[in-house]
């Protein structure tokens, strides 16, 4: 009998340990981050630097996950459908928090209920950008498309992409436009048809299009965000341009799982205000045209999302946008 009672208490011995290692602080292990796109695209670019500081800040690697396809949603539904242990996050841009909760026929997922909202990293304002023979003025390329109606096109990258939905928004604002929608696949080959005059204007990144503008090659005319970019000053934004209260922007924020521990979303919070407060990670983001979100919290997050899902949805709605 004392044998066995020794044999437990050893065993038991061995056995806490493990015990310890299972209910570990959070990070024990490095946390997988799934971009719901490809690599080297700008959701991609802004992720890989948000892994690198995140894993630094909280002593734990954060491996980047690539899941692209269906606008974002295979990425989003995976993560979606993990364990919400802190162990799988989502850089989460517009399309998956923004547009498909509208935009598809049947959504994969709830963009609310099925997440946890846990930091914002920034926002990438557009801008309205025209071919060179086109009015230098927001107002002055209105008044040519509203005295031409059916004459002109603009371009995007794709049917319900941002970019088809700016200039819808843009078109509803200044009261319509009778001008033509042509979607590529992809913004460079609209820009390429932008520029050789084929399609009059579009909506378009402000880093993909600056240098353009500065060469002469295309005209932006209004910057659409609320304060003017520090890189070029001389961009009035759209309000300023006439447009009152426009603003467009792609995002991107950290969400995890739904019914993430308070504790784990803490941590994860605690670390994300570091990364936003850091003047290295401001600095990138600033130098690829990004807007840092340097107030991040999980409530601020949270409303983020509903006011943007509610900012677009009657625009996806007005434009017909259906994604099956």
């Amino acid at each position: 009998m004392k044998r066995r009672h020794l044999l437990a208490a050893s065993l038991g011995s061995l056995a806490l340990p493990g015990l310890a290692r299972a209910e570990g602080k959070y990070p024990d292990h490095p946390i997988r981050f799934v971009i719901p796109f490809a690599p080297a695209g700008p959701t991609d670019i802004i992720g890989r630097m948000a892994a690198e500081k995140m894993g630094t800040l909280m002593g734990q690697t954060w491996v980047v996950d690539n899941k692209a396809g269906a606008a974002g949603s295979i990425g989003a539904v995976d993560v979606k459908n993990s364990k919400p242990d802190g162990y799988t996050l989502l850089c989460a841009p517009s399309s998956t928090h923004a547009i498909n909760p509208t935009a598809f026929v049947k959504p994969a997922y709830d963009a609310v209920k099925d997440f946890t909202p846990i930091a914002s990293i920034c926002v990438n304002p557009l801008v309205l950008v025209v071919r060179p023979d086109m009015p230098d003025s927001v107002m002055g390329l209105v008044e040519l498309m509203k005295k031409n109606p059916g004459k002109y096109s603009y371009g995007s990258s794709g049917a319900g992409s941002i970019l088809h939905l700016a200039a819808e928004y843009f078109k509803r604002e200044v009261g319509g436009m009778d001008v033509e929608h042509v979607p590529y696949k992809g913004s460079m080959p609209a820009l390429n048809d932008m520029m050789s005059g084929q399609i009059a204007w579009m909506f378009e990144t402000f880093s993909t299009t600056l240098q353009l503008h500065r060469s002469g090659k295309a005209r932006i005319l209004a910057y659409a965000y609320s304060k003017r970019a520090s890189v070029a000053p001389e961009i009035p934004t759209m309000n300023e341009a006439g447009v009152k209260g426009y603003e467009a922007y792609t995002f991107n924020l950290i969400l995890g799982p739904a019914g993430m521990a308070p504790d784990v979303v803490d941590t994860i919070d605690k670390s994300a205000r570091k990364m936003m407060q850091d003047p290295k990670a401001v600095k990138f983001l600033e130098d690829i045209a990004a807007v840092p979100i340097t107030d991040t919290t999980p409530d601020r997050t949270a409303a983020f999302i509903k006011n943007e899902i509610a900012k677009w949805a009657p625009v996806i709605k007005s434009a017909g946008v259906k994604i099956e």
